[in-house]
Formats: C-alpha cells, structure tokens, sequence
C-alpha cells in the first residue's frame, strides 16, 4: 500500500483529497502547515507528497526545498497543489525540486489518476547498479558516487543521469528524454529539461552531460 502525505493549510481541500484517495486504497496523512509536514514526512518516509503552494509562514516551495536536502526522502516524489491564478510557474516547481503539479480545483477522479500515473513511475524505477571509472550510478539506492563523494539526487534528477548514463556517448533526443523520465501521460514545459541538466551540472560538474544543439543530451565520462 502507498502512503501519500498531504499538506495544504485549507482543511476541506484535505478532508477531500484524502476521501477520495483513501477509497482508491491509499494510506493518507495530512498536515494543516509545512512545518509539521516536515516533521510528519521525516517519521513516515511517504511514497508521495502532495504539497500546496501557498500557505501561510512558511509556503510549499520552502517546504519542497528542505525536504529535498534530506537523504532519508530521496525516493519520495513530490507534487505540487496549485490553484489557478496564482503566482507560480512550473519551472520554480522544478526547481525546488518537485516531480510534478496538479492545478486545482481538480475533478477527484482526475486527480486519482494522476496520483496512481505518479505511483507507477515510482514503481517501475530501475533497481540495478551501473559503475563507471570513479563514478557510480546505485539505481537500487538512488545514490550517486563521484570520486569518493556521495550525493543524493531528487527523483528526476536522478532518472535523467541514470538514462543518459546508460548508453555513454550516444545522443539522446528531448523528446525520448520527456518519455522516458517523465512518461507519456504528464505534460511539462520545454525547459523542464534544461532546468534538470543544470542542476546535475551544478552537483557534478558541466564536463559529463554534453549539449547537442538541436538535438538533446549525452554523457560522457
């Protein structure tokens, strides 16, 4: 069974989220602010989050942010809530390290669909290790190994490296990257991948995930 943990300061947006979630067999938690969540989701270790954007004292990219320094939840995916009008962007999401976005008001079955879409991806993730000269990529663990240090990626961060990593110095097309770290049943924004590329950059140096312009990404050693 997985365990989603909401948070969002508006108590019926959390009475129906976990209605409906828990029908479909989900165990939920919730959180009326994120400073609790955090601490909820530090002793749970949920299979999801679903995080709302704008709450008061501290907001959910805040929270996003500290949960992605925590290694313990490095296999949790985390979801934005965000209501129409807002002022938010997807890539202020991605870079505080979110998975995916869910703008509401969402229809319940919709919003069950997307939940059981992320659930899979998670799922299906590759459980094997792939070990390159001083360079390792743990795919069981989620951990990457770079000359003696280790660093804990966010989910798609880690998916994207892993991908392109496993066939070294072959090109891999955007679009293929969008299908198959992001899957076919979520639509993200054209940069979603370039806000990834520089972020694995930023960690573990510009000199291994090469640009093709016009074309995608590949990985060198």
């Amino acid at each position: 069974m997985s365990h989603i943990l909401i948070i969002d300061d508006e108590q019926d947006i959390l009475d129906i989220l976990a209605y409906n979630l828990e029908k479909e067999g989900f165990e939920v938690t919730t959180s009326l602010d994120g400073v609790k969540g955090i601490e909820l989701a530090k002793k749970l270790l949920p299979d999801l989050i679903i995080l709302d954007v704008m709450m008061p004292d501290t907001d959910g990219i805040e929270v996003c942010e500290t949960l992605r320094k925590l290694p313990e939840l490095s296999h949790t995916r985390i979801c934005f809530l965000t209501a129409r009008g807002e002022d938010y962007s997807q890539i202020a999401g991605l870079d505080a390290g979110a998975d995916d976005y869910i703008t509401k008001p969402v229809k319940p079955k919709v919003l069950v669909s997307r939940i059981k879409a992320i659930i899979r991806r998670n799922k299906g993730s590759i459980t094997e290790s792939t070990t390159e000269p001083s360079f390792i990529i743990n795919r069981e663990r989620y951990l990457v190994e770079k000359n003696g240090q280790t660093y804990h990626l966010p989910k798609k961060e880690f998916e994207l490296l892993a991908l392109l990593a496993s066939r070294p110095d072959i090109v891999f097309e955007r679009d293929v990257i969008l299908e198959k770290v992001w899957g076919t049943d979520i639509v993200v924004g054209d940069r979603t991948i370039d806000v990834h590329v520089r972020k694995l950059r930023e960690k573990l140096g510009d000199h291994h995930i090469k640009t093709v312009k016009g074309i995608g990404y590949k990985f060198e050693n």
